[in-house]
């Protein structure tokens, strides 16, 4: 007769089930950022009044420009010409700094960033997803800009393989610092409704300072020093480099594109926005602690 415990009996998973074989992987950040920048892209688009606002906005004013100032001013070339980086500048700092700054503010007020910060979703998949956002816009943007100039207004847009490299890594080096400014600058409003203050108002008063509205050459020289603290002269000026013919190159303060100034305080921000973001960003609100 036995006198022993009974042994338990451990429960063993079915030979076919997941559980008996190795643990599957999870998809890397990269991946996930990828499939959170497509919901990005489709809860944006789902936004329609945003979307064509943000869209049209550059594009209405060009037009607006082109037809009110054309042989208005002695600018050199037509009006659309002569505005038409400024607005490519104007638009991706939009898509960019602006965009990020008032919509990840009001994503932190909502508590959405607090409900993705508790997921396994890794933090750097949620900034390539606003990444990849920023790209689709600032692409768009910038195409339906040289549309609407070629198209309506037969503008001339450039040729050669120089330029179109040079606005190829002022486009990139520009929406890069501007969308890491833009978070930096999320977590300084204390509410949705605030963003909209604190983000809006140093962009238009930028607008007018930068070379974007009026030439560069006409504004005070203290007022063109304070604007080449920030990214949107450097910016616009890359642009007319791309687009203007070297001659134009005398209207500009230092009487030549200055390339490199040009890469190296773009650059220079991209490394302070990034900087400031990891410094500042936050997943909650003040109050939330």
């Amino acid at each position: 007769m036995s006198t022993g415990t009974t042994p338990a009996t451990v429960p063993t998973a079915p030979a076919g089930s997941p559980a008996a074989g190795p643990a599957r992987r999870l998809p890397g950040p990269l991946r996930i950022g990828l499939s959170r920048g497509w919901v990005e892209i489709r809860a944006f688009s789902r936004e329609w009044e945003s979307l064509i606002f943000t869209f049209s906005l550059p594009a209405l004013i060009l037009v607006l420009f082109a037809s009110i100032f054309d042989g208005m001013f002695d600018m050199g070339m037509p009006a659309v010409d002569y505005y038409l980086p400024g607005m490519i500048a104007m638009g991706l700092m939009s898509v960019s700094f602006q965009q990020l700054g008032t919509s990840i503010a009001g994503e932190r007020e909502l508590g959405g960033l607090r409900r993705l910060r508790g997921t396994p979703m890794p933090p750097s998949a949620y900034f390539i997803g606003k990444t990849v956002l920023v790209a689709f816009l600032s692409l768009g943007q910038t195409v339906l800009l040289l549309g609407v100039a070629a198209l309506g207004f037969d503008a001339d847009l450039p040729t050669g393989a120089d330029s179109w490299t040079t606005l190829a890594w002022v486009l990139l080096l520009g929406t890069v610092s501007c969308s890491l400014l833009g978070i930096a600058v999320s977590s300084l409003a204390r509410s949705a409704q605030a963003a909209s203050g604190v983000v809006v108002v140093p962009f238009l008063v930028l607008q007018f300072t930068s070379g974007v509205f009026v030439p560069v050459v006409a504004l005070p020289d203290w007022v063109v020093t304070a604007a080449g603290l920030f990214p949107l002269l450097w910016m616009a000026q890359g642009m007319r480099a791309g687009f203007f013919p070297d001659e134009m190159a005398a209207l500009e303060t230092g009487g030549s594109w200055d390339l490199p100034q040009v890469a190296l305080a773009l650059g220079a921000w991209c490394v302070v926005g990034l900087a400031l973001t990891l410094v500042t960003f936050r997943w909650k609100t003040r109050k939330d602690g």
